[in-house]
This record gives structure tokens, sequence and C-alpha cells, in this order.
């Protein structure tokens, strides 16, 4: 019984059972404010120093502020599992990175701010799982590109896109055109120069859009203006009527704004910046009778050019009006030409026939259009036969002429009457081209006493092929020029101006000597030169004749001197001394009798004693004894 009370005593002090607690949440970084206590959990780091995303994050967090730091890229793990994020604020960092997939574990969020940073471009795959987001804040970047596909997770959810103070001078409008249920749309400050017609027509929901501060000289009528009460409203109107801003840009106040003069208001200070008799003029002080446009007029077209079939043909036609007229060529055969596999059309009025058939000959009509009107020219192109081919050593050419191709030479009567004929305009007698060559041609003009206090002519000269004017500056008592450097074959337009001080206003004024039409003698065609391949094989056949030649003549050398040293090899045939015929004494002399010299005269006779000599072949190995 004594057991009982002890144990008594002793239960106090056994630990109670303690209830179950929350799963412990990760640390604040450091230097932030974490709000962990209650629902929603947000993590506060503005201003913190951090110079990347801190990793201790709590993944549960549903508000992330890490503004006004240093952050220069955000990592693909940065944000992972953060399901519950609903606003992140990268605001005022340095991010010129984010990662392709960044955010795709952020499918809650609702407000990305980007604002404040140096992001030059932004990618199809960095915005990649926002598919609940509304509002997107990019301004104040670098960004100088738009992915067309960037907004393609967001496109059915975004309310508000800011791209202001940016670099863009183009935007994925197409992709712009299907955000639906966008309400703000900031486009201000960028260097956007023109919008295509069209581009809000799907915005229905657009109640604000500010162009303020861009390149943009005209701003095309649209389906979403026409629709809503645009602009045209008092004082205290709903806030659902659309709200334009589109001032800080060089407008161009023609017929092509008229639609927006008609739309009053009172409360905006958008300036005309041309043409100049409204520049810098309040736009809504401008009548609608001022708003004016000027019909095109074609100012040069390319002569009639005949060209050999096979060779490129290049059609020019230049226009101006306003606004600049566009200009576009229809064949021969009525259809509408533009870029293809044989043809170029280019912005500057150009058309360029790659390759030329005998078909293509016929008249071009160049249509020049505007809002005012339009205006054609004709262009006569000739197809002829194709050039006969030329064979490849042919060396066929003009005669030389005397001297070079700038010599000068008065034109015959014969060819003086054909350029007669050819000539438009005609030479004025004042200004007179006495000689020309190729690429030369003498300019003379009389005395122009008459004028007082001149002090130097001008002359002004372009060719028929292009609509550049050269200038040249000639002394006040010259009356020759020689210009040089001309294209041969061309026709040239000149005229000569005095240039002097009229005494009434004391400013420089001009006036004109005369003008004068002329043109250079055709290049000479230089002697065909053999083709490389030609060339090529020539050379290989010589040199191979070459080698062949030399060949033999190694052979012949090497028989001959075989058979001069008696079938022995060359070599062996002189390590071998030369063989002769040597006697020797039989009557015990020893070593071998060198050859008898020379005989000498003949002497008297007198008695002699006979030696019998046996003869053996003198060689190497009779060689003589030592003494």
């Amino acid at each position: 019984m004594a057991v009982f009370p002890l144990l008594l005593c002793l239960l106090p002090l056994a630990p109670a059972s303690s209830p179950p607690q929350p799963a412990t949440s990760s640390p604040c970084p450091r230097r932030c404010r974490c709000q962990t206590q209650s629902l929603p959990l947000s993590v506060l780091c503005p201003g913190a120093g951090l110079l990347f995303v801190p990793p201790s994050l709590d993944r549960r967090a549903a508000e992330l502020r890490l503004a006004d730091n240093f952050i220069a890229a955000v990592r693909r793990r940065d944000l992972a599992n953060m399901t519950g994020l609903l606003h992140l604020s990268l605001s005022r960092n340095t991010i010129r990175h984010v990662a392709a997939g960044a955010f795709a574990d952020l499918r809650a969020l609702r407000a990305l701010h980007l604002d404040g940073n140096r992001l030059t471009s932004l990618g199809e795959g960095q915005l990649r799982g926002l598919i609940n987001l509304r509002h997107l804040i990019l301004s104040n970047n670098q960004l100088a590109a738009l992915a067309a596909g960037a907004l393609d997770d967001c496109a059915e959810t975004l309310e508000d896109l800011d791209l202001s103070y940016n670099n863009l001078e183009q935007l994925p409008w197409e992709a712009l055109g299907r955000l639906g249920n966008v309400n703000t749309l900031g486009l201000d400050h960028n260097l956007l120069a023109s919008v295509p017609a069209g581009a809000f027509s799907r915005l229905h929901k657009l109640a604000r859009l500010d162009m303020t501060s861009n390149r943009l000289t005209t701003i095309p009528p649209d389906p979403l203006f026409s629709r809503l009460p645009l602009l045209a409203r008092p004082r205290g109107s709903p806030a659902s009527a659309l709200v334009l801003a589109f001032g800080g840009n060089p407008l161009h106040c023609n017929c092509e704004l008229v639609w927006l003069r008609r739309l009053a208001r009172e409360d905006d200070l958008e300036a005309c910046a041309s043409p100049p008799a409204l520049g810098g003029r309040y736009f809504w002080a401008v009548g609608e009778e001022e708003f004016v446009c000027e019909p095109p007029v074609v100012t040069h077209r390319s002569p009639p050019l005949a060209v050999p079939a096979g060779r490129p043909a290049a059609l020019r036609c230049r226009a101006v009006g306003d606004p600049e007229p566009r200009v576009r060529w229809v064949s021969p055969q009525g259809r509408l030409l533009g870029n293809s596999s044989r043809a170029r059309a280019f912005p500057n009025g150009t058309l360029e026939l790659l390759v030329t058939e005998p078909g293509d000959g016929g008249i071009f009509t160049c249509i020049a259009a505007n809002a005012a009107g339009e205006a054609t020219a004709a262009v006569e192109l000739t197809v002829g036969p194709p050039p006969p081919p030329q064979l490849a050593n042919s060396t066929s050419c003009d005669p030389p002429r005397d001297g070079d191709p700038d010599a000068l030479t008065p034109p015959s009567a014969a060819s003086a009457s054909a350029k007669v004929a050819d000539t438009v305009a005609p030479t004025d007698r004042g200004v007179q081209v006495t000689e020309h060559g190729a690429t030369a041609a003498l300019v003379q003009w009389p005395d122009q006493r008459p004028v007082p206090g001149i002090r130097m002519y001008q002359i002004q000269y372009n060719s028929s092929a292009d609509d550049i004017l050269v200038y040249r500056m000639i002394p006040a008592d010259s009356h020759s020029f020689l210009l040089t450097d001309l294209a041969s074959g061309r026709t040239y337009d000149l005229c000569v101006l005095a240039v002097y001080e009229d005494g009434a206003t004391g400013l420089t004024a001009t006036r004109p000597v005369g003008c004068a039409r002329f043109s250079t003698e055709p290049a000479l065609r230089p002697c065909a030169a053999p083709h490389a391949p030609f060339l090529g094989g020539t050379m290989i056949i010589a040199l191979g004749g070459v080698i062949v030649a030399s060949v033999l003549v190694f052979i012949f050398v090497l028989l001959l001197r075989y058979k001069v040293h008696g079938g022995q090899p060359p070599g062996k045939a002189k390590a071998a001394a030369p063989v002769s015929s040597v006697c020797s004494q039989t009557n015990g002399a020893l070593g071998p009798v060198p050859s008898a010299p020379a005989p000498e005269p003949a002497a008297p006779p007198r008695a002699h004693t006979v030696v019998q000599l046996d003869c053996e072949p003198w060689g190497p190995s009779h060689e003589p004894a030592g003494p």
C-alpha cells in the first residue's frame, strides 16, 4: 500500500503530451520583413541591398516585394514551387536577363512589376506559365524587341500592359490585337514611327491608349475610334469613354488627320510639326479646310529602254505629293507587278527585271497614288534578241581609238544630226558642248560682262540614268570647263549659272547662263581575253609538253653515254682507268714500259740489237711497280 502513494507523487513529474504543432516555415531572409503569422504570407525586401533573389524564401508566400535592390538576373530556380504567389515586384533593380521559364511555376500570379530595369528584349519563353496574369508593367527598361509570342500565355487575362519609356521601334501588332481584355495600353515615350490601320480594332475593352512622345507623323483611323465616344465628350464624362493621348509626336497635318481634327477637344496641347505652313500651330486651332493633301506628280521616269533578252532591266519612276505617294507598276499585260523570282519592286519606285524575256517588251505603267489621287506614266521597254555567244579564244575587238578614253573629239555632222533628232530639249545657244569623248566633255559659255559683280560660275549636270545633280564651281574669269569622270554612252543635261552679288539686296543671287544636252561616246569593246578554262587548259598542255620533252632528252643522254662507254654503266666507266696498248721487254726488265714518244726525224743508220717485245693491254691490274 505504501507504493501506491509514491506513484501518485511521481505522476505530476511526467511530461504532459503537447498538442501537434504546425509545420515550421522557412526562416525570413536577412534584411527582409516576413509576415507569417497570418494568411496571406508576404516577404518584404525593398531596398535591402540584395544582389540576387534570396534562396531561403518561404515558398508559401502570396506576396514578394524585391524592389530597389541590385538583382541582375532572375534564374529558373529562384521562384520555383511558389505556386501560391499572387504579387511579385522586381521594380528598380538592374535585371538584364530573365531565364526562360523563370516564372513557369507562378500560375496564380496576378501582377508582375519589372519596371525600372535593364531588359533589352523579351522572348517567347520568358513569360511562359503566367496564365492568370492581369497586370504587366515593363516601363523604363531598354526594350528594343518584343517577340510575337511573348504574351501568348496571358493574352486572354491581361488587363494592364505598360511598355512606356523604352526603345521600341516596332511592335508585334498582331499579338497586341489579341489582348481582348486589356483596359490600359501604354506605348508612350518610344520610337514608334507608324501604326498599321486596324491595329486596335479588336480591343473592345480598351479604355486608355497612350501614344505620347513617339515618332508618329500620322494616326490612321481605326474602327475602335469610330465605335466609341472618343475624345468628343464633355468634362466629367463616364470613365468608360476611351482616352487617347498622342501629344509630343511630329504630326503631319494633312488630309489624313481630318478625322482626328473633327473630334473636338479642349484640354490637350498637340501641335503640328509639318507642313511648313502649319508647323508649330496648335492642332485643335487649325481649321479643317487647312488639312489638305497634294495629288502625286510624276517628276522622273526612265526613257525608252532597249535590252537584249536574258539581260536585266531597271525601270525608274519618281513622284512627289503630300502624303508621299506609293509607286506601283503594271505590266504590258495588265498585271500588277511585285517582288517575285523575276522582278523586284523597290520602295523608291524602281522596278528591276532580273532576267528579261522576249515577251516582256511593251509599255509598262507606273502608278503613283496617295490619299489625294494618283498619277500614271508610261515606260517603254524593248527586248531584242540575245547577243551572239563569244568564243572562249575570241580576240575580236573594236578598232583602237587614238588616244585615251578622255580624248575629246568634235562631233561629226552625221552624229550631230542624229543627236539633234534624239534630243528632247534644244541646246541653248549660250552654252555649248564643243567636244566630247567617252568620259569627258568640254563646256563653253559666253562672257557675262553685263551682269555686274559675278563671283563665280556654277555648273549643274546629271545623266538620264539617275536624279543626282553634280555641282562644279568655276572661277569668274573662266568661260570653259572640262568635265571628266563621265559615264560612257549616257545622255547628260547640263546648265551653267552665274553667281553674283545683288546690288539691291546685298545678297548672293544666281542667273542662268544657259543649258545644253549632250551624249558621251559609247565605251569601246575591249579585246575579249581568253576565258579562264581556256587559259588553264593551255597552261596544263604546255607544262606537260615541257616535262615530257625533258624526260626524253634525259633518256637520250643516258643512252648516248652508255654507248660511248662500251655498254658499261657511266659510273663504273668513270671509275675504270683508260686502257692503252703497252709493251714490256722480255729480257728481264721490271715494270711496264711507258708508251713510246712520237718518232723523231730520221737519223743516219747505225748498228743496233734486235729485242723481242711482248705487248699486253694496260689496265688497273697492271699498275707500275715502284722503282
